[in-house]
């Protein structure tokens, strides 16, 4: 039960190649201005001209600056599967190999923390109107997870723990971001809840 690093939504057509080159244009200026400042750098008018596309053209893709966002977190967490796909994680159990891609992704943040904050906080504001490309952040986290534990068939108790490991992760996020956990403790957290993965390996699919 792999989840593709990019789902398709049905009710969606698909973009032709020009749109689709348009949207990356669009998706790295909102990578960009948020690297520089964050949240607030992130402007409508602004992502519109570094992508040198019309304001009306760039509201029709991304309805808001959050829509905007949590499709930039979506693109950047494509990207991290993608490379880590390419790299494996190495660890002797599946809690080991889940710990070490989560503190890898996280590293990953660290390197542009403004740009991290924006998405984080960008998933913190979304409304029920950004549900699907909040639901595709979630389902590309679980993919994530997923391949580093090594399963095509997760068992019910099996994705419960993931979820909690994607809910720890996410808060560590959180609290680092503000300054109220150190990278120390992100790293213990993590490898904490991690081992609710081990419990659940020898479950029969």
């Amino acid at each position: 039960m792999t989840a593709e690093a990019k789902e398709s939504d049905p009710a969606t057509p698909a973009l032709t190649e020009r749109q689709e080159a348009r949207r990356r244009r669009i998706l790295h200026a909102s990578a960009q201005l948020a690297s520089r400042g964050g949240f607030d750098a992130v402007q409508m008018r602004e992502v519109a001209e570094s992508s040198q596309v019309a304001l009306g053209t760039l509201y029709r893709y991304f309805p808001s600056k959050v829509h905007l966002l949590v499709a930039t977190m979506q693109d950047q967490l494509q990207h991290m599967h993608g490379t880590i796909r390419k790299r494996p994680p190495a660890g002797d159990t599946a809690a080991d190999r889940v710990a070490e891609t989560l503190m890898r992704a996280f590293r990953a943040m660290q390197r542009e923390p403004h740009l991290a904050d924006a998405m984080v906080r960008a998933l913190t504001f979304a409304d029920r109107s950004v549900s699907p490309e909040v639901d595709t952040v979630s389902r590309l986290t679980t993919a994530i997870i997923l391949d580093a534990m090594g399963l095509d068939e997760p068992t019910a108790q099996q994705l419960s723990a993931v979820r909690v490991i994607e809910h720890t992760w996410h808060s560590a996020l959180i609290t680092w971001l503000s300054g109220r956990a150190s990278i120390a403790q992100v790293k213990i957290d993590i490898e904490t809840v991690c081992k609710l993965i081990d419990l659940t390996m020898d479950e029969p699919a």
